[in-house]
């Protein structure tokens, strides 16, 4: 089987009304393409205690449907959570618990990546400290959030060039302009609206994500 050159990398919705139906959607899509992980990102409009009530209750339906297909759980910006959740691992921000702090909680086995926006010194020190990945973007405009900061492809291609540690690219990535992302230089590709707003739905969403990947093996 040809290995692809770059995997998915899908996060949620910001947020989800129905969790139950969602997981139902959730597990044909990753029953549609191999996804390497699952990044449970909920941002509503309550307080911290409610944030944190729903992404549990989330991870709880989430993790065991995740796992079943091979797909790691990553939760966003909190270790505290993620170990709550018995979480794979968590994604941290420049202003979230700092990296090392992050694995003394979590562990050596826990996967630590860490936002870098489009700076390489903030990844050469997150990948200094030991980080498992780091991420660039973003690339595109996304409905999902605020960008703040902007970053160039070639940033793929230089880090994917100098850097063994993998780079995850986000930011307003679908199927329509993945292909660039790819042969770029991403490890892997960070989707959310791209996926679950996609007019085929998404599960095509995926599998033409996945055929692009493989398209542009090494």
């Amino acid at each position: 089987m040809t290995e692809p050159a770059c995997q998915i990398y899908l996060i949620t919705p910001p947020k989800i009304d129905d969790i139950e139906a969602f997981a139902k959607v959730l597990d044909k899509t990753l029953a549609a393409a191999p996804i390497a992980c699952l990044q449970i990102r909920l941002k509503g409009e309550f307080n911290k205690t409610a944030e944190d009530s729903a992404i549990i209750q989330a991870a709880e339906l989430i993790i065991p449907i995740c796992h079943t297909h091979g797909t790691m759980v990553i939760i966003n910006d909190s270790p505290d959570l993620a170990k709550t959740c018995g979480a794979d691992g968590v994604h941290i921000g420049q202003k979230d618990m700092d990296y090392l702090s992050s694995r003394q909680l979590l562990g050596g086995d826990a996967i630590i990546g860490v936002t870098c926006h489009n700076s390489k010194e903030l990844a050469f020190a997150a990948t200094k400290s030991g980080a498992d990945y780091v991420a660039f973007g973003a690339f595109y405009e996304t409905s999902t959030k605020d960008t703040k900061y902007w970053a160039e492809l070639e940033i793929l291609t230089w880090w994917n060039e100098a850097v063994e540690v993998p780079c995850v690219a986000i930011g307003g990535i679908n199927p329509s302009n993945a292909a660039d992302v790819i042969k770029a230089g991403a490890d892997f590709i960070a989707v959310s609206s791209g996926v679950w707003d996609h007019p085929d739905g998404p599960e095509a969403a995926a599998a033409q994500l996945y055929q692009l990947c493989l398209e542009h093996s090494a």
